[in-house]
């Protein structure tokens, strides 16, 4: 897969593509989608991004992060950076530490590419 198929943001990555209830996904669409959904896929970046974005003030440091894991903090930094490459967080450094964010449209565009339920006939 070319790097440029995974520059797209999450946003833009769902505007490309309709909910999985909708149609089927082309090839080319689940090449698109699979690197984010990939990203979310390890239980330790699923908890990252849980707490993150349920921190007080919506962002949170490396160093407000260590101690919910049994992980050194060059391990939580490499699950964040993934999550930032996949367009999921932002970032921003302050003094020696980096601060996160989730980024809401990131988590809407996931909400919008799983669709809504879908009903069987009783």
């Amino acid at each position: 897969m070319s790097k440029s198929l995974l520059a797209l943001t999450p946003a833009d990555t769902v505007a490309c593509c309709p909910p999985l209830t909708a149609t089927p996904l082309s090839q080319a669409q689940a090449e698109l989608i699979a690197p984010l959904l990939k990203a979310i896929a390890d239980p330790v970046r699923l908890r990252l991004m849980s707490l993150v974005a349920s921190h007080p003030g919506g962002e949170a440091c490396v160093c407000d992060l260590n101690d919910a894991f049994d992980l050194s903090q060059p391990t939580i930094s490499h699950h964040l950076k993934v999550l930032h490459d996949a367009g999921l967080v932002d970032r921003e450094k302050r003094g020696v530490w980096v601060y996160y964010q989730v980024r809401p449209e990131a988590l809407a565009s996931l909400g919008a590419l799983i669709g809504t339920p879908v009903t069987t006939p009783a």
